[in-house]
């Protein structure tokens, strides 16, 4: 994260020192909580202290599913006394969660709900500006009928309002509550609040803010989409000289033989997902990026050559590959820490060393990027990383992810899910393997400083699945 950038010792931004509110605005299934969700990992990553309050998830921790509501709970128009009531107090206590995380230091909360009607969304805005709360509307409208069926399918119904339902019935009774709400559903129009408006999950935007950060938030939501993509990461292969920073070696032998296992295991993992999920591979792209270094950019070399097989061929459903070098992603400049272990460090630069450990993120070691620095020149990728609609490989440098694993990141609407792979144990892998020359490779400061990674060596048969919010 990049919080020494926009903060300031009072944990507030410097820019405006304001607390933010976003209200979300729309008819159910259009892609609110992925828009939420994807805004406030961006915001955490910069250093913002952020937390998506949830109105539905809200209601189901504290009633359970819809099966156990008053069948008027989701209607508009007339409603019981005790279903108003039971709604009154599921709205106030969600709304006291936003106001218990600004109080505890919170900066930005995303308010997801539908506040579909504009006395709705004026009620909460008028409340919250009373404590001084900066309010920003955020509608998404969505136009697309396929978008809007893809997200009942594969979010809404498998919510647990819809526990142990029929697929269909549940998507029947989902599309009767969405009718309903249309018939009282009023798009913003006002102009007393700022306001954001996305079309079919980023297709178009429309604004009406200004300020540092809600202009951050503009541009982030300009990139965003919901398209299916999986994203891997992965470490380069095993160069000539692994220890030096300013050396472009090439890939060793062993580096090669690892390309080409990373491009075996990647291309029949991508072929077996897709064609689960009932798509063609061969109608798919892989775009792959990778640092202008050699070891990097070499890495993804056999699957530009597996590409051009397949289309000899004309038999494999491989699809296009393509490779892009990108130098935001080069490794961290050690400075004069290149080519050093850390006992090496400690011994030649003995209070460098102590001001590192001391606030190692920020620390600059003379003619080398803290990581903070690392941190600015990774800005416009996650950006990026938000705009690709394509499947994509990440060839990386020395990192907590040892050569040999594979993670692999699919991105949901709630979150997103995490699988581990393991399928190298060949030279120039971490922990007790030998490295070039017959001697395990020490020197590398970052490499060796990194969060220790022992235990991963062993074969798994089956992927670790980590579930993130």
């Amino acid at each position: 994260m990049v919080a020494p950038l926009y903060t300031t010792d009072s944990g507030l931004l410097f820019m405006q020192g304001l607390k933010i509110l976003v209200v979300t605005v729309g008819l159910p299934a259009r892609g609110k909580t992925h828009i939420s969700r994807s805004l406030a990992r961006y915001l955490l990553w910069m250093g913002i202290k952020t937390q998506v309050v949830s109105l539905g998830d809200y209601r189901r921790k504290f009633l359970g599913s819809a099966q156990k509501l008053p069948p008027d709970y989701f209607t508009h128009g007339e409603k019981t006394p005790e279903t108003m009531e039971l709604r009154g107090r599921i709205q106030t206590g969600c709304e006291q969660q936003i106001f218990d995380f600004f109080n505890d230091g919170g900066q930005v909360v995303i308010y997801d709900a539908n506040n579909g009607t504009a006395a709705a969304r004026n009620r909460v805005a008028q409340k919250f500006a009373a404590d001084d709360i900066h309010i920003i509307f955020l509608e998404s409208i969505c136009t697309n009928k396929e978008i809007i069926e893809a997200n009942i399918r594969s979010v809404k119904i498998s919510s647990p309002d819809y526990k142990a339902w029929n697929a269909d019935h549940a998507f029947e009774d989902y599309m009767r509550r969405i009718a309903d709400h249309e018939k009282y559903y009023e798009t913003i129009e006002e102009k007393t609040w700022p306001s954001i408006r996305i079309i079919n999950v980023g297709e178009k935007i429309m604004m009406n803010v200004r300020g540092y950060l809600q202009s951050r938030i503009v541009f982030f939501l300009m990139n965003i989409h919901n398209r299916f993509r999986t994203i891997w990461f992965a470490r380069s292969g095993q160069s000539l000289i692994e220890h030096s920073y300013r050396a472009d070696s090439d890939l060793s032998p062993a580096g090669w033989d690892y390309a080409e296992a990373l491009k075996d295991f990647l291309l029949k993992r991508r072929v077996k997902s897709l064609e689960a999920r009932g798509l063609d591979p061969e109608k798919r792209k892989l775009v792959i990026w990778t640092s202008t270094r050699r070891r990097a950019h070499h890495t993804a070399w056999p699957f530009l050559a597996a590409a051009a097989d397949a289309t000899n061929e004309a038999q494999s459903p491989i699809g296009q590959i393509r490779v892009i070098q990108k130098p935001q992603m080069l490794e961290i400049n050690p400075g004069v820490w290149d080519g050093l272990n850390v006992a090496q460090t400690k011994k030649y630069h003995p209070l460098d060393w102590e001001r590192f450990t001391n606030d190692p993120y920020a620390y600059r070691v003379p003619r080398a990027e803290s990581y903070h620095d690392l941190s600015i020149r990774l800005d416009p990728i996650l950006t990026e990383l938000e705009r690709e609609q394509e499947d994509l490989l990440i060839v990386g440098h020395a990192s907590v992810i040892p050569r040999g694993d594979l993670i692999e990141v699919t991105p949901a609407s709630y979150g997103v899910t995490t699988k581990a792979f393991h399928f190298w144990d060949g030279p120039g892998r971490r922990g007790d393997v030998e490295d070039v020359g017959g001697v395990r490779d020490e020197d590398n400061f970052y490499e060796n400083y990194a969060e220790d990674t022992a235990g991963k060596r062993v074969a798994r048969a089956e992927p670790t699945v980590y579930s993130q919010p």
